[in-house]
């Protein structure tokens, strides 16, 4: 295993921050439970979303084939996250049989929250959600609009998970819906990441059941990752031989900089249109398997991602900022410099498929709409 690269003092790379593992493809894990596809396809607006193939792509990464995991609609909403949220409220509400009404809280840095608030609404229930700074003006209100009660938290992402902790502990019928886990929390972010796996279980029915050669999978504390290991590690088809690269913002590069270390580390993080990644704390729970189970992670810049958006866009993929950064981890890891050994450390050749999820349309986080006005 290496780290083969620096982040300079203000978060520009001075060579590509990566980081590999060669023997992740041997480490198996426990399947997820059965039942979080049946139960899905029974919410309103449920569809498969769109697995679409850009040759384009294929070509500049001398591939055989790539394919977007296009996120953009799913469930009424505009990003992955309504998966987990509904998945862990439905089990919450299970285990409240008779118990009356309760409140979900939360933090977010945008998709996770608005999830939770709108299927806190179609299961009848309240929500509360804490917002940190650097949140999209327009985010926060369509969290809003779907009946929550926000509280702006002046701070980062770990202090609005803090906060959400502490009101949910506080009040009186109160749970906590998070999306990253801790010593003595880990049970409902366990929750959110199987209902993750039915995005994982539609690409196996979309691709004709033939495993990819490489997914990418944009990381903020590591929980979608934490459910791409899962679904391809426990697998004892060819999808074992599936490579795994997550991709994170230079300025919140913790699962880059845990794996670098070996162990959980917490980073400062700085402002990035990448919001939804903007975590500077590696999920407990996720931990272990992107430890053992993740080939490769790299880092890239909000200029890289910004581009690979207006690339998607370009052929037809409405992608956010965090999204496109798959793209962006994509290209930075089999173009350029030192690309040979890259690719030969994921097993990627000429004939391999690559997987991109696109976590977020465009409508999920308007930076990159606001960056482009700005620069008008």
């Amino acid at each position: 295993m290496s780290q083969t690269s620096l982040l300079s003092g203000n978060s520009t790379p001075r060579r590509l921050p990566w980081y590999v593992r060669s023997v992740a493809r041997t480490w198996t894990c426990a399947p997820p439970p059965v039942g979080v596809r049946d139960f899905h396809a029974g919410l309103p607006d449920y569809a498969p979303t769109a697995l679409t193939e850009l040759p384009s792509l294929a070509a500049e990464f001398g591939v055989g084939r790539v394919f977007v995991k296009d996120e953009s609609a799913r469930l009424g909403l505009p990003a992955f996250k309504a998966l987990g949220a509904s998945w862990a409220i439905h089990r919450v509400l299970a285990q409240r049989a008779g118990g009356g009404p309760v409140r979900l809280v939360t933090a977010t840095d945008g998709n996770h929250g608005r999830a939770v608030a709108r299927m806190a609404r179609l299961f009848g229930q309240r929500a509360q959600v804490f917002v940190p700074r650097g949140v999209h003006p327009a985010a926060v209100t369509a969290i809003e609009d779907e009946g929550a009660d926000v509280v702006l938290v002046p701070g980062t992402y770990d202090e609005a998970v803090r906060r959400a902790a502490e009101a949910a502990a506080g009040g009186r019928d109160s749970v906590l819906v998070q999306d990253t886990g801790w010593p003595g929390y880990e049970r409902i972010p366990g929750w959110i990441v199987e209902g993750y796996s039915t995005l994982f279980a539609e690409i196996d029915e979309q691709s004709g059941g033939e495993a990819p050669g490489l997914v990418v999978v944009p990381a903020g504390v590591g929980s979608l990752a934490q459910a791409a290991v899962t679904h391809y590690r426990s697998r004892r088809d060819e999808a074992a031989a599936t490579a795994l690269l997550s991709v994170e913002p230079v300025t919140a590069a913790c699962v880059l900089a845990s794996l670098g270390r070996r162990e959980p580390v917490s980073v400062p993080t700085g402002a990035t249109t990448m919001a939804g990644l903007n975590c500077g704390t590696v999920s407990s729970l996720a931990w272990p398997f992107l430890r053992d189970g993740l080939d490769a992670a790299v880092a890239v810049t909000d200029a890289a991602g910004a581009g690979a958006a207006r690339d998607l866009a370009a052929v037809g993929v409405a992608s956010g900022p965090c999204g496109a950064a798959s793209l962006a981890g994509a290209r930075a890891t089999l173009t350029g410099e030192g690309a040979a050994v890259r690719r030969r450390a994921l097993g990627v050749g000429p004939a391999s498929t690559v997987v991109l999820l696109s976590t977020e349309g465009t409508a999920a986080n308007p930076h990159l709409e606001q960056v482009a006005e700005e620069r008008r």
